[in-house]
């Protein structure tokens, strides 16, 4: 694939990214995100409770942070999953 290709499909995901953070945003201002991890939601909900998809959360952890796929389940469910911060925590959906 062309750099100039690749580019703009970096530039168009980032595009998306950002229209769904200000969706999120205006639809529940109050919403809580997971620090760092932006490229894995997918969504929101009726409640506006952002939805991460958990795979996506764990391919960052061992790209971004070089863990092993063990390494990263390990660290998604005891220190992300099992956050609760409140009403507005974010929902983790785990995909087929």
């Amino acid at each position: 694939m062309s750099k100039d290709i690749t580019d703009k499909l970096k530039e168009l995901k980032l595009k998306e990214r950002e229209q769904l953070l200000e969706s999120i945003a205006e639809f529940n201002p109050e919403a809580l995100l997971a620090d760092g991890l932006e490229d894995a939601i997918v969504g929101y909900d009726t409640k506006g409770r952002v939805i991460y998809s958990v795979g996506n959360i764990i391919d960052i952890l061992v790209e971004r942070d070089g863990m092993s796929y063990e390494d990263a389940s390990e660290y998604f469910s005891f220190n992300i999953e099992c956050a609760y911060v409140g009403e507005h925590t974010p929902i983790y959906m785990y995909e087929e």
